[in-house]
């Protein structure tokens, strides 16, 4: 993790229970990072942010999210999905904050995701390892990642 940001403050909120201000930031921050900067066209809110079973991750600071992640929790599994971060905080450790945190929570069970093929090294970080072929989303490359039980 970098130096200017030793210990953000990480907020962990589940889908019941966010305001009106951050769903917006939620959603503004998938918005400018999937949308807007990969030109993604697929939809974004998919009827999963407010559910109990939703747990969303991030820091903040007074624009909003600055890195953001969810885990869903309504299957066989938790599944770690829409990690991003917006470009002006990159590089700053601000998802390994959040992906650590998500393992201090949910690691003692096994987690997937799919990655964008690109991050598949970064999440192998983690302990994730790929579990399947590449596939296409949203017109990028993606892999699907497993992670153990406390890996």
């Amino acid at each position: 993790m970098s130096d200017s940001l030793p210990d953000p403050k990480i907020r962990i909120v589940t889908g019941d229970r966010l305001t009106a201000a951050e769903v917006y930031g939620v959603w503004k921050i998938r918005d400018v990072v999937f949308s807007v900067e990969q030109n993604c066209r697929e939809e974004d809110p998919d009827d999963l942010d407010l559910l109990a079973t939703t747990t969303h991750v991030w820091v903040e600071d007074e624009h909003g999210p600055t890195s953001y992640l969810r885990v869903l929790d309504h299957e066989e599994m938790p599944r770690i999905g829409r990690v991003c971060t917006r470009k002006e905080h990159r590089g700053q450790g601000l998802s390994g904050a959040l992906m650590e945190s998500v393992l201090e929570r949910f690691g003692d069970r096994e987690t997937r995701l799919n990655a964008q093929a690109y991050l598949e090294g970064w999440y192998g970080r983690y302990g994730y390892v790929t579990d399947g072929p590449h596939f296409e989303e949203a017109g990028i490359d993606h892999v699907p990642m497993r992670r153990t039980a406390s890996s």
